[in-house]
């Protein structure tokens, strides 16, 4: 990886929807350079992916942000874990975290029976073994 990757990272970070030609103009490549460039940052996995940040006060003010400790079954990898909670409908964050619990999980339900399938679906699809659930009464800055 070189100053150019750098320089395209930085700007992909900035605005991941920016055109290869800006792109391109940004850091002095041709478009089809910079396309090259951020196809090959794919290729090796320093670029991961391409993400979509949404505002969920914004979207949809009804329902509930919920927090959830959850400690993963003996039996249970990270990795399993991590792409079983992924598909689950209502999670909005999955965060790897130290201390007694393995992950903390953001969700956004429409109410309590909403938060029993999140918690259920938790338990019995990405081999979590324990919960503790929190209610965001107020999201100050999201």
């Amino acid at each position: 990886m070189d100053d150019i990757d750098r320089e395209i990272l930085s700007a992909l970070q900035e605005d991941a929807r920016i055109s290869f030609r800006d792109l391109g103009q940004r850091v002095g490549l041709s478009a089809n350079a910079a396309t090259d460039r951020v196809r090959k940052l794919r290729r090796t996995g320093v670029i991961r992916g391409f993400t979509t940040l949404v505002d969920l006060s914004a979207r949809d003010r009804d329902g509930l942000v919920i927090f959830i400790d959850a400690r993963l079954r003996p039996d249970t990898t990270d990795e399993a874990f991590e792409k079983a909670v992924v598909q689950l409908p209502g999670i909005t964050e999955v965060i790897h975290v130290t201390g007694e619990h393995d992950y903390l999980i953001r969700a956004r339900v429409a109410d309590a029976s909403g938060l029993d399938a999140v918690v259920r679906s938790l338990k019995h699809r990405a081999g979590v073994a324990r919960t503790s659930t929190r209610l965001a009464l107020r999201v100050v800055l999201d």
